[in-house]
């Protein structure tokens, strides 16, 4: 079943690896969209893919890369459209 997400995370996560991360993970999941960082602290991830990659997915966002601290992550699930070929970094 393909599903879609976007996503809000807050914490420690800008300076930090975090964009970096999240591609590395969604390649290695298959998943496609893309995340960049946003002006007030927060990272922003829209996702879609096979809904077990994307729960997983989001799994190790909410772990984050090592530097990361994670404390709060909003997400909203969507109805899957096929918008994205891969997954990149937004600046």
């Amino acid at each position: 079943m393909k599903a879609r997400f976007h996503a809000f995370f807050s914490g420690r996560v800008q300076g930090v690896a975090f964009r970096f991360f999240a591609q590395h993970v969604a390649n290695m999941l298959g998943v496609k969209g893309w995340v960049r960082n946003l002006y007030d602290g927060r990272v922003e991830v829209v996702a879609e893919g096979d809904k077990e990659a994307l729960e997983q997915f989001l799994a190790e966002l909410k772990k984050g890369p090592r530097l990361a601290r994670v404390e709060q992550a909003e997400v909203t699930w969507e109805d899957y459209r096929a918008e994205f070929v891969d997954f990149s970094i937004r600046f």
